[in-house]
């Protein structure tokens, strides 16, 4: 691999990744979703908690930042600008793809995990691996490398339609559902797999049912879109610029797969993100049965603003996540998850 291609592609993902033509607006469903208004709720605003769990660990909040960004010279301040604040603020975070300490790649310490850990030891934190490098990995290299920021779990991330669309990219998906079973049984660290954009159909949640998985990251479609980011990077009429205009909608709609994790993955913490936007739109993945919700995209732009920036920006999310437990007369995002009649679906835009 060539470090230098290497990072100034990464670099390339954070600057496409902040552009609107790359986000698959409206396809979330979000939109279809309304919470029921409890015009008399029988508690106060002050009494409501955004107190939740992770994977059996108690946090103030449901919300994660995802894993965005790493292997970039820049990476390392921004990681530390949102470590900071999630751990200040109860968040949890993924960090970017280990995939240079992994494999021992030249500047391997230009992200500085380790030493990130030592300032945020209190912030509930997870490694992260792509799966083409899980299926040729050692399982103890991949142990090393929670062990080495002291992670409470490690996520999985696929990636498909981009490995697909991104020139120099890996699509080397052979093996990837036996090497996600072997690490859930190796690995004493909880593993979560995450999509990165596309979602989960149906077809594919039954085949993870069994493999022990204690989360499942849905980040469906209507967010960032790595197909349309790939495609922007390429030269404009190549192979990869065309399919990305036909690819361009292309994943499972964070609702759906929400609704059809939640009915197939009984055992399994379902994290839902891919095109939230707000403290409601997390409310309502909350009420369809995510367990945490993430951000992505908002989050980068907060930080990239500066510290005050994120944190006024997180705390806004919190305040309309409350607002939206208190309406609904849910003390907790639990007791929101637990309504059966919380939600209607609108119908021609009502």
């Amino acid at each position: 691999m060539d470090i230098q291609e290497f990072e100034s592609r990464k670099r390339d993902h954070i600057k496409h990744a902040l552009d609107p033509a790359h986000q698959a607006i409206g396809q979330s469903k979000l939109d279809q979703v309304h919470l029921i208004h409890e015009a008399l709720p029988n508690l106060n605003l002050s009494d409501v908690s955004l107190a939740s769990k992770c994977l059996g660990i108690k946090t103030k909040t449901p919300f994660y930042v995802a894993g965005m960004t790493a292997g970039h010279a820049d990476a390392a301040e921004l990681n530390r600008t949102l470590a900071l604040a999630c751990q200040a603020r109860g968040w949890a975070m993924g960090v970017g793809s280990q995939r240079r300490d992994l494999e021992n790649l030249n500047g391997g310490m230009l992200d500085r995990w380790s030493e990130l850990r030592e300032e945020v030891p209190q912030l509930v934190l997870f490694a992260n691996i792509g799966i083409t490098q899980l299926v040729k990995a050692d399982p103890k290299k991949i142990a090393n490398l929670v062990k080495s920021i002291r992670a409470q779990a490690l996520i999985v991330h696929t990636n498909a339609l981009q490995e697909a669309m991104q020139p120099e990219g890996t699509p080397h998906f052979k093996g990837g559902l036996s090497a996600l079973k072997k690490i859930c049984e190796k690995l004493s660290t909880p593993v979560v797999l995450k999509e990165t954009g596309c979602g989960f159909s149906e077809h594919t949640l039954k085949k993870l049912a069994k493999i022990g998985l204690a989360g499942i990251d849905i980040s469906g479609l209507g967010g960032t879109h790595w197909g349309r980011i790939e495609g922007a990077r390429s030269a404009e009429l190549s192979q990869f610029a065309q399919a990305a205009l036909t690819f361009s909608n292309w994943g499972e709609p964070t609702v759906d797969s929400v609704i059809a994790a939640k009915r197939i993955l009984k055992k399994t913490e379902i994290w839902a993100s891919g095109g939230v936007r707000s403290g409601l739109d997390a409310a309502k993945l909350i009420a369809l049965g995510a367990h945490r919700v993430g951000y992505a995209k908002p989050a980068l732009e907060a930080a990239l603003a500066g510290p005050d920036s994120l944190s006024r920006w997180m705390e806004i999310q919190e305040f309309e996540l409350r607002v939206a437990l208190f309406c609904t007369d849910s003390l907790n995002p639990a007791e929101l998850r637990a309504k059966e009649n919380a939600i209607r679906w609108k119908t021609n835009g009502n």
